[in-house]
């Protein structure tokens, strides 16, 4: 039997002002919870599983604290030929990720953890972005702006970095950090219905 979101309590497990930007678009009234828990990597593990598996930390920390909500938690990172990229440290890290991806394929990996009534799901989404040819002085100057940092792979596909970005093949909003089409797909898995929601019959 599937139920509709009026009437229950929401919490987004990050910090992250792009995630939240992405909820409010869909009209949902949520709260916002950071998850402090470490990120440190596994060797060995592909980035489709590294988010997952910090998605569910993420949820988890702060689904044993509210067990009547419906948690969303989310992880984001940019891989390209086997590297990982996670967020700058600093402003020459930035500078390193940029010239990688520069002229170049790369790929976002969103993971998504939901937890709702004792249950926990968990998936990940990839997209292929490409970059045109940048010189130095350009990364030099996008960097001076502050805008790659806190951001995966150092910059921001919503923002000036999108005058980087030739095309994307997949789902746009998991560029910037949360995969809107999965996270729905969860929902109604979990449940919710959609159509229930928005007031809709059927």
């Amino acid at each position: 039997m599937s139920c509709s979101l009026r009437g229950v309590k929401i919490i987004l497990a990050s910090a992250s002002p792009r995630r939240k930007d992405l909820l409010k678009g869909l009209g949902w009234e949520f709260e916002t919870v950071p998850a402090d828990v470490p990120e440190p990597r596994v060797e060995g593990e592909t980035p489709s599983e590294m988010v997952e598996r910090l998605s569910l930390l993420k949820g988890r920390s702060v689904a044993s604290r509210f067990p009547e909500a419906l948690v969303v938690a989310s992880d984001t990172v940019v891989a390209q030929d086997g590297q990982i990229f996670t967020k700058p440290a600093d402003a020459a890290d930035a500078l390193r990720m940029l010239t990688a991806l520069s002229g170049a394929v790369h790929h976002v990996h969103s993971g998504i953890a939901l937890f709702w009534r004792g249950c926990e799901m968990c998936r990940s989404e990839i997209t292929a972005v490409h970059f045109r040819a940048l010189d130095e002085e350009y990364l030099k100057g996008y960097i001076a702006t502050g805008e790659p940092f806190g951001k995966a792979g150092a910059y921001a596909i919503q923002g000036l970095g999108s005058l980087m970005v030739e095309g994307i093949e997949g789902d746009y909003s998991n560029v910037v950090g949360l995969p809107l089409c999965l996270l729905g797909k969860m929902m109604e898995s979990l449940g919710f219905s959609l159509n229930r929601q928005w007031g809709v019959e059927g």
